[in-house]
């Protein structure tokens, strides 16, 4: 059995999926923002199997950084990632939001927080293997401007959330050739086209499927070997978007990555 975490898990996707990973008898570590609902949520799934919470706002990366400390000292026999947590849309016509450390907040919370997370926790993934990195995308998607990373002008919120998945696809398949022969797989998903979550009825949008529809592909991903650098649109292999393939695209990406992370 794996000891997996899961951010984001306190509603949606992430709780069902936690629900279901305990249950299957998996070490279920599930990361929140508020400590009260984390902590409760730990609480219901410890009556079902082994769970423990984790609190940090993958706003700000500093605590994103120590939540990846955390976990590593607490379980250091860490398996699996999950990548689920995420900002949406937000409501009509809402404007440009800034995370704690003054990025596009769409950017900051669905790609550089997952960014930052995976290679704090890379060591203890890479000396647990065989593992797995399974990261909650979208099939919406829309190739970043590296020349306005932050999305400065001309703010769109639906098009900010989906320049945030197209980054983190094109990072999944990047990621995958470097962790290539290390035994640590990572690949990316489309779970379900909205489903009944709060980022969707936030979005003023009408749920078109449950979350137990999004959740099959997560627990395939996160539970079977199903090869490493691929895109699923829930559990069937589909293409993301056919710019995150492109070495040219990702190399820029991963620059600018590296600058907004301060590297």
């Amino acid at each position: 059995m794996s000891t997996i975490l899961i951010t984001g898990a306190t509603s949606g996707l992430g709780r069902y999926v936690a629900f279901e990973l305990v249950r299957s008898g998996h070490v279920v570590l599930v990361h929140g923002r508020d400590a009260g609902r984390t902590e409760r949520l730990a609480g219901e799934l410890r009556a079902e199997g082994d769970a423990e919470a984790f609190v940090a706002d993958l706003a700000s990366l500093a605590q994103v950084r120590e939540l990846a400390g955390h976990v590593a000292d607490a379980h250091p026999e860490l398996d699996v990632l999950v990548n689920n947590a995420g900002v949406g849309f937000g409501a009509p016509g809402a404007g440009r939001e800034l995370s704690a450390d003054g990025h596009e907040l769409r950017l900051a919370v669905n790609y550089l927080a997952p960014v930052v997370l995976t290679r704090a926790l890379l060591p203890v993934l890479r000396a647990n293997a065989p593992a797995r990195i399974v990261n909650v995308g979208s099939a919406g998607q829309e190739p970043l401007d590296v020349e306005d990373p932050e999305f400065g002008r001309g703010y769109d919120g639906v098009s900010a959330y989906c320049r945030s998945k197209f980054t983190l696809a094109a990072h999944t398949f990047a990621l995958a050739e470097e962790l290539d022969g290390t035994g640590v797989s990572v690949n990316v998903l489309h779970p379900a086209t909205y489903m009944d979550t709060a980022m969707v009825r936030e979005a003023d949008v009408t749920p078109w499927n449950t979350v137990a529809d999004g959740a099959a592909g997560v627990l395939a991903l996160a539970t079977r070997d199903l090869g490493s650098g691929r895109y699923f649109d829930g559990t069937s292999p589909a293409r993301a978007h056919e710019a995150a393939y492109d070495p040219g695209v990702r190399k820029r990406l991963a620059a600018v990555t590296d600058q907004l992370l301060g590297a």
